[in-house]
């Protein structure tokens, strides 16, 4: 079994932590006209570090002092159960099937601020469930209740379900694996979340090695038309 650890509280002062609290200042920043409280992440495609880099994001957010929620919305390989140690016995896809307030299943985490609705059980169909009005619900409660709402989706290409979350929030991080993922597929899973109107915030570059005994992370910034190395 894979064992995961969230640097941002392993190593609060490594330059890793360092470049999430970078990518927070970033996110914040994306747009100064218009709030942007509830953000997808996804990627092309598997193993790219989308779920580690949510995980990691969210621990340095509440560490400024903001009340965060990371919902587990890959409803076929949910994965923020693991990191956090909880138990996946009730979720997400539970919540948008039972008679239940939005916001029952959301469990605390260890770091003060910061709680995960997971996944739940994995359902037949988990498009439908995502695309469902009582899946908009949820996200209008949450944005009520938590500063900032960070979603885990399923990778782009493989299935719809990014996409058709992706119309439901403010904003989309895409994830992305240096020296692994293709650039055909990077270029199609753009492509797919603009044709459904998703708003591209920014590129995580992930996995990218220095030469020196850390990885470091990429972030470009669409807004400005920018690159910026954390």
């Amino acid at each position: 079994m894979r064992r995961y650890s969230i640097e941002t509280l392993a190593n609060p002062k490594s330059t890793v932590s360092e470049a999430y609290r970078t990518l927070r200042t970033n996110i914040q920043f994306a747009n100064v006209d218009n709030v942007i409280k509830k953000i997808l992440f996804t990627s092309a495609g598997p193993g790219e570090g989308k779920s580690s880099t949510v995980a990691n994001l969210a621990v340095s957010i509440a560490q400024s002092g903001k009340s965060v929620l990371i919902i587990d919305g890959d409803l076929r390989n949910p994965t923020q159960h693991k990191i956090f140690n909880v138990p996946n016995t009730h979720g997400l896809s539970t919540t948008l099937v039972e008679e239940i307030h939005s916001l029952t299943h959301s469990v605390k985490t260890f770091t003060e601020g910061l709680e995960l609705l997971p996944a739940g059980p994995i359902p037949p169909n988990p498009a439908e469930l995502l695309g469902s009005k009582k899946m908009k619900q949820l996200l209008f409660d949450a944005a009520k209740a938590y500063d900032i709402i960070l979603i885990d989706s399923p990778p782009t290409i493989a299935v719809t379900d990014s996409s058709v979350l992706a119309q439901s929030v403010d904003g989309v991080v895409l994830i992305l694996a240096a020296g692994e993922v293709k650039q055909e597929y990077a270029l199609r899973a753009k492509e797919q979340l603009e044709k459904v109107g998703a708003k591209i915030i920014g590129t995580v570059i992930n996995k990218v090695e220095l030469k020196t005994k850390e990885h470091y992370y990429y972030y470009y910034y669409h807004g400005e038309n920018r690159s910026q190395s954390i």
